[in-house]
Order: structure tokens, then C-alpha cells, then sequence
């Protein structure tokens, strides 16, 4: 029989006293006591140790909210801006609608190419020294129409953002998720990701919010201001995250580890040699078509993500490229209109994605979240696409509390069906059918709005092309429902280019 120690004699009160004694002739309720306190402080430490690691993404939120705000503070005047520079005067524009489709359509095929690559070579290089690609490229656009608005500035704006926008569109989203996962634990992902979402919403709040009070020019004054400052923050701040956890990796090097094999074990290699395995170091993390068929089959869960990605982003690109116009032609909002359902939009989902998230992703499945957050965006469709009075579009605003959870809850999915070291690649995959999605659906719906804003419409519906981009947040809806994530990848079973199945 183990002999137990009793706990010390305490000197300064009676009750203490009392507590000794008590304790001393009753051992297990000693024993009881202070197993009781040591599992109350595992708990704090880790709640602390929890807390230490999202204080730690701080400067990777604040980098997030100054080029999210820097984005969306533009978005109500663009509007406006492209109409007075095509069709002056008018409230219903084709011309418009198809040039804003066509850029979308020229962006995500930048996109697809792009994303992938960018993700898989910050599994290499390091998420710091690849975010700042895009973050500087961004600025050039908003510079332009911050100098001018005139009818060429306005061309110039359309171009160069059509190549910038190619690099920098889903690379900031796909880099900071990929940075969360190096430094977040596959239980607290979830959560993590839903913060990051809810960085996102405030910025687009604070966009919103900014826009509806601007004039049109400092409107794109303030995004070129906020655009460079980010920039700055992030290379001063930011601390570099790579999958192995060196943060000291430079940019170019000519023999990573793991990349290359010696050819042979002489000293006096040629100099070809060297110069071929150098050229193997820099591009063989650029992946491959093949890479990427094979990171779908990887597990089913990842292929059905990957189903409910593109068509939620086909109905999300379709929106982006139809909804600010028809309301325009609907009801004849301006950008403070637009600001003031983006603002109901954005505070909502603000509350969803830090509050609501947060206490219900523990508790909840995420694979429950997001059938919740598709349907309630399906919802929020098709009541803007029969919206019979302008009040309509303010009220299914409202439904976007629970519809951004769905992003955040399909990207933790995703981050758990690959190992550590392919977190890049895998987020860059999604976000590449996310563009690849992002190509199709303004050569489907921009000219479906356009037939159904105009005169020569077969049927009177002006809603028609909104409605159809609902069914396609149906179809994602209809796939959630199926989708059965497995068991998280652990970091020893994860390999390079292996399919690890179920």
C-alpha cells in the first residue's frame, strides 16, 4: 500500500487548521484535492498556451485587415465609376456589365495558373517573402484611379488590374490560411480560420463603412494609402512561417533540403551539373497538373470540398459580377446604397464569424456549419433575385450572419486532409478551382443579366440570371450534405506526393 504524504502543517488561521486536519486523517480527500487542483491548472495552461498561439498571428491579422479594407473601400464607388466612364447618365449599361464579366473571366484564368504555384512555393520559400508579392502589385491599380477618373484612366485601371489582380486576387487569402495552419494545431484550426474570416468581415465592415462617407476620390486615395501600408506592416512585422518551422530560409537557395539528390558522391562534379541540380531546386515545387489530380484523389473528403468549392464560388463570382448592377437598373442605388447593404453585410458576418464561430465550432461539426452557412446563402440569393421593393435587398442581408461560415469551415476541411508540409499546396489548389470557378461564371451570368436588364428580354423577369446563380449555391448546399471528412493527416504520416488514404 502506497504511503501518503500529508499536505504541510499551516500556522496562520484556525480554518487552515481545521483543513489540515481534516485532510490528514482523511488521505484520499488530500489526494482527491489535489488532483482536482493540478487538472484546473493543465486547463489554464492550455487556455494560455491556446491564446499564446493566436496572439502570435497578431501581425498577420493586422496585415490581412489593412489590404482586405484597402480592397473593399473601393467596391461601392467602382460602380459608379465604370458607368460614368462607359454610359454617362444611365442607370443600365451593358457595355458595362460585359467588360466587368470579362475581367473577372481574365482574372481567374491568371488566377488558376497563379494560385497554385504561389501556394506551393511558399511550402519552400516561406508565406512571407511570397505574400509580398501580391500586397505590392495591388497598389498599382488603386494609384491610377486615385490620380484620375477620367475615361482613360479608367481603361488604364482595367488593364494593369486584370494582371495584377491575376497574381494578387486569391494568393493574400490562400497564404494567410496556409500561414494559420504552420502555426496553429489541427483541433484549434477551425476556430483560427473563423477568426481570420471574422478579420476579413471587419475590414470589409470598416471598408464599407469608410466608402459610405468618402467622396469618390479619396475613396481610392484612402485604398492606395491603406494598400502601401500594409506592404510596409507586413515586411517589418510579419515574422517569416515555413511548414518545417525554420523561419531563417532564404528565398533562393540553391539546394533545399529533400529537393535534390546528389548525381554523385565525387568532388570535382562539372559545373553543368551543379547548374541542372540548381534549376531542379528552384522549380520542382512548382506543381503540376498531375500533382494536383493526384492531391484530389488524396481522400474523398478533399474531392468533395473541392465539388463544393467551385460551385459556391460559381454562385460568389456570379454575384460579384451581376448583383451591384442590377440593383443599379432594379432600383437605381448609388454607391451609398450599395455601402449601406454592404455594411449590413459586413457587420453580420463580423458577428458570425467572432462571436458565433468561435462558440460553436468546438460543439458543432464543421461539416454541420457549412450546410448551415450554404443554405442560408441559397436563402440570401434567391430573395434578392425576386426582390419585388428596395427594401427586399436590405432585409436578406441579414442572412449573411451565418452564410460566410461556410468559406472558413470548408478551407478547415480541407487543411486536415493533407500533412503539414503540403498546406500551400493544397490551399492553393482550392483557391485555383475557386478562380477556375471564378472563369466561368461571368461568361454565364454577365451576359444573362444583361439580356434580362434590357428591353429584349424573352420574359419578364429581371431577377432571372440571380436566381440561376442560386441554384448553384443549391448544388453546393446538396454536396455538403454528403461530405464525411476523415481523421485529421498527422505530420508523420504525411509525405510528398503520397496519397495517404483512409
Amino acid at each position: 500500500m502506497t504511503k501518503t504524504t500529508p499536505p504541510p502543517r499551516p500556522t496562520d488561521s484556525y480554518f487552515n487548521l481545521f483543513v489540515y486536519k481534516t485532510l490528514k486523517q482523511y488521505p484520499r480527500l488530500y489526494i482527491a484535492a489535489e488532483g482536482k487542483k493540478e487538472r484546473k491548472k493543465e486547463k489554464e495552461g492550455r487556455r494560455r498556451r491556446r491564446m499564446e498561439k493566436l496572439g502570435s498571428l497578431r501581425h498577420l491579422f493586422v496585415t490581412i485587415f489593412l489590404g482586405v479594407f484597402s480592397g473593399c473601400v473601393v467596391i461601392p464607388a467602382i460602380t459608379d465609376v465604370t458607368m460614368s466612364a462607359l454610359c454617362p447618365g444611365q442607370d443600365e449599361c451593358s457595355l458595362a456589365i460585359y467588360l466587368s464579366g470579362i475581367q473577372q473571366a481574365i482574372v481567374g484564368v491568371g488566377t488558376v495558373v497563379m494560385t497554385p504555384i504561389i501556394g506551393n512555393l511558399s511550402d519552400q520559400y516561406g508565406r512571407k517573402a511570397l505574400l509580398t508579392i501580391p500586397l505590392a502589385v495591388s497598389i498599382i491599380p488603386l494609384a491610377i484611379l486615385a490620380y484620375s477618373r477620367s475615361k482613360t484612366s479608367f481603361y488604364a485601371y482595367y488593364g494593369i488590374r486584370a494582371v495584377t489582380a491575376m497574381v494578387g486576387e486569391g494568393s493574400i487569402n490562400c497564404l494567410a490560411l496556409a500561414y494559420v495552419a504552420d502555426n496553429i494545431s489541427e483541433g484549434q484550426r477551425t476556430s483560427a480560420f473563423g477568426i481570420l474570416s471574422g478579420v476579413v468581415s471587419a475590414a470589409f465592415v470598416c471598408g464599407t463603412l469608410a466608402a459610405r462617407f468618402l467622396s469618390t476620390a479619396s475613396t481610392f486615395q484612402v485604398a492606395t494609402l491603406g494598400s502601401m501600408i500594409a506592404t510596409v506592416y507586413m515586411r517589418i512585422f510579419l515574422k517569416e512561417s515555413l511548414p518545417n518551422g525554420d523561419s531563417s530560409q532564404p528565398f533562393l537557395k540553391k539546394e533545399p533540403a529533400g529537393i535534390i539528390s546528389p548525381l554523385d558522391d565525387n568532388s570535382d562534379s562539372s559545373s553543368s551539373s551543379s547548374s541542372e541540380k540548381i534549376h531542379e531546386g528552384g522549380f520542382k515545387k512548382i506543381p503540376a497538373v498531375g500533382d494536383l489530380i493526384s492531391l484530389l484523389k488524396c481522400r474523398a473528403a478533399f474531392s468533395q470540398a473541392a465539388v463544393i468549392v467551385f460551385f459556391n464560388s460559381l454562385a460568389e463570382g456570379g454575384l460579384q459580377a451581376s448583383l451591384l448592377y442590377f440593383w443599379k437598373a432594379r432600383f437605381h442605388f448609388n454607391k451609398d446604397q450599395f455601402a449601406d447593404i454592404m455594411l449590413i453585410i459586413g457587420v453580420m458576418g463580423t458577428i458570425s464569424q467572432l462571436l458565433f464561430m468561435p462558440l460553436l465550432a468546438p460543439r458543432v461539426s464543421e461539416e454541420k456549419l457549412l450546410c448551415i452557412g450554404l443554405l442560408t446563402g441559397s436563402a440570401h440569393i434567391f430573395l434578392n433575385s425576386i426582390a419585388w421593393s428596395f427594401w427586399v435587398p436590405y432585409a436578406a442581408a441579414a442572412l449573411a450572419a451565418f452564410a460566410v461560415i461556410a468559406t472558413p469551415c470548408v478551407r478547415s476541411i480541407v487543411s486536415k486532409q493533407v500533412g503539414p508540409n503540403e498546406q500551400g499546396k493544397a490551399q492553393g489548389c482550392i483557391s485555383g478551382i475557386s478562380s477556375s470557378a471564378q472563369i466561368i461564371s461571368p461568361l454565364i451570368f454577365s451576359p444573362l443579366t444583361a439580356l434580362f436588364l434590357s428591353e429584349g428580354a424573352p420574359f419578364y423577369f429581371p431577377g432571372f440570371s440571380i436566381m440561376c446563380i442560386a441554384f448553384a449555391s443549391m448544388i453546393a448546399f446538396i454536396q455538403s450534405t454528403m461530405i464525411r471528412a476523415g481523421p485529421p493527416i498527422s505530420s508523420q504520416l504525411a509525405s510528398n506526393g503520397n496519397c495517404i488514404e483512409p
